[in-house]
């Protein structure tokens, strides 16, 4: 036979247990507000590292970028500098004469520009941009961007060329100087 119990304590029971599981509940919730200091440490290693590898991802994506659009404005520039010969039945002597003299390239540079092709401008074969054997690597105009650095020499193997975007091969070749 079952023991009778009163309702009334039934209810007390479950009273008291429930006023227990909210006491313990605050106690857990108050006591965990706070991150411990391993807890901070671990967290900024983690962000570290990730920066880590993220940061010179994004620069080379930059990096990428910038001559992409440098490739794109030589190729612009060269087929300016290609109407105008086919209007004139000459190269210009400037990009000024095209409009082209105030477009920059991505570094902040103005692009270079030499007329090959017109055997009355002094000394421009001498200037002309070279391969690693010293030959000329354009027949009819040089057009150029200096790169990251902002220098440039006449031989594509100098180091001062390495990160040249060049125009090569009377435009058959247009991007890095050392992919040349």
């Amino acid at each position: 036979m079952k023991p009778i119990i009163p309702e009334y304590f039934l209810s007390l029971t479950k009273a008291v247990r429930y006023n227990s599981l909210q006491k313990q509940h605050k106690e857990i919730f108050f006591t965990q507000l706070a991150f411990t200091l391993v807890e901070l440490i671990v967290t900024v290693a983690i962000i570290g590292v990730l920066a880590s590898i993220a940061i010179p991802a994004y620069q080379d994506y930059l990096d990428k970028a910038k001559t992409i659009r440098a490739i794109s404005d030589i190729e612009n520039i060269g087929r300016r500098l290609h109407d105008y010969h086919i209007d004139n039945n000459n190269y210009p002597a400037s990009l000024a004469e095209i409009g082209a003299d105030n477009i920059l390239d991505p570094w902040g540079n103005p692009y270079q520009y030499l007329n090959l092709s017109d055997p009355n401008i002094r000394g421009a074969r001498g200037r002309a941009r070279k391969d690693h054997n010293l030959v000329p690597i354009n027949s009819d105009f040089d057009l150029y961007s200096m790169g990251s650095d902002g220098q440039s020499v006449a031989p594509l193997t100098a180091r001062a060329s390495r990160d040249d975007i060049v125009r090569a091969n009377n435009g058959r070749f247009i991007d890095s100087a050392s992919k040349y």
